[in-house]
């Protein structure tokens, strides 16, 4: 795999509408766009996903920025690397940074099978041409949860994600569970809780959720055991799971029964497709997450959910979710709580300069 040059792209685009969970709320997405070309002219396409402030890691577009251009490009363009799989490997002397690594790597396994002519999900051994999408609902107030969620019944999504923190989680999950009584419903707490709130998390049993996501802290492992044997709810982890060593600790401690994985949490698809074979293995469950991406890592995480574990919907919406114009053609679609999986090579989707250009902070070429 000759690479020839590589091109970063910042950009920055306005939500529809605001996205709040009890961190805070993000009303514009900053995000870096990776082009890995080869030399004969192939692109593949990657998406860093840190977010412009370390609210949900310590990792930023910044320092993102900083880590590619200054180490894991120079990197990259200096070895002689035959497969994606090297790539992982490659950046082990370079220590946490996952997202940063994962939007370089996921544009190399998207050039390799676009060299290949081949989907990447089928690359990958994905079995599903078809994916069950789910949404996240993150608002404010109550009554605007109710009105995204009643939004995403409407358009068939087959699970629903909604934030909760400990001052409004009862309330807002006995709203949502008398509105909607068979709804396939799960909460994220972005580690809004503690041990000492165990008690109050035992009520929320009675909502008959799919899973609690991290609700203790984002390092946190070993308390999440103590809490999964109290609690009814299956917990899902989340923000500690950012290795395969993680992933090891968290299933022989018992600490969850579900793992969401991230492609750019855990540093593109070499950690993640272990991840998804261990869990296989151990009888934990998995499904990919979201973190309001732009289309390129949508595509990728389209191609992820196509592996056999991934049976649990995934967080992958529409483009028209957040943006009104995505950076993709075509852009994501889902269709009755369903996106068909592209067979186009790689990832399946094209850059639209049109969109990129008008969207586009900063721009710079490597070779």
């Amino acid at each position: 795999m000759k690479i020839d040059k590589i091109i970063l792209h910042v950009i920055k685009m306005k939500l529809k509408k605001p996205f709040s969970t009890h961190l805070g709320t993000v009303n514009e997405r900053e995000g870096i766009i990776v082009e890995v070309i080869d030399d004969n002219g192939l692109r593949g396409y990657g998406e860093g996903v840190a977010f412009s402030t370390p609210w949900y890691t310590e990792e930023t577009v910044g320092t993102s920025l900083h880590i590619l251009k200054e180490v894991l490009i120079p990197l990259l363009l200096k070895s002689s690397i035959t497969h994606p799989k090297e790539v992982f490997p490659l950046f082990s002397t370079v220590r946490r940074n996952n997202m940063a690594k994962a939007a370089l790597e996921c544009a190399v396994w998207d050039l390799y099978a676009k060299q290949l002519g081949q989907p990447l999900w089928k690359v990958l051994g994905g079995t599903r041409e078809v994916i069950e999408a789910g949404a996240v609902a993150g608002a404010p107030a109550i009554e605007e949860t109710i009105a995204q969620v009643h939004g995403f019944v409407r358009d068939g999504y087959k699970r629903i994600k909604v934030k909760i923190s400990p001052e409004t989680d009862y309330e807002l999950l006995r709203a949502v569970r008398e509105e909607f009584p068979q709804l396939k419903l799960m909460a994220d707490a972005n580690s809004a809780y503690t041990l000492k709130d165990t008690a109050h998390l035992k009520r929320l049993d009675e909502f008959r959720l799919e899973m609690i996501e991290q609700p203790l802290g984002i390092d946190d492992i070993y308390e999440h055991s103590l809490l999964q044997k109290e609690l009814k709810t299956n917990v899902c982890l989340d923000e500690s799971i950012t290795s395969l060593h993680d992933a090891k600790s968290a299933i022989s401690l018992g600490s969850c029964r579900f793992i969401n994985i991230k492609l750019g949490r855990v540093g593109g698809y070499v950690p993640a497709v272990s991840m998804h074979d261990l869990c296989g293995q151990q009888g934990v469950r998995v499904w990919c997450g979201g973190m309001i991406e732009f289309g390129i890592s949508r595509a990728h995480n389209i191609a992820l959910s196509t592996l056999k574990g991934f049976d649990f919907p995934s967080d992958i919406s529409s483009s028209s979710r957040y943006w009104k114009e995505d950076i993709i053609e075509p852009e994501v679609v889902v269709e009755n709580g369903k996106i068909s999986v592209p067979e186009a090579p790689g990832i399946g989707v094209e850059l639209n300069r049109r969109r990129l250009k008008q969207v586009s902070l900063y721009t710079e070429e490597y070779s």
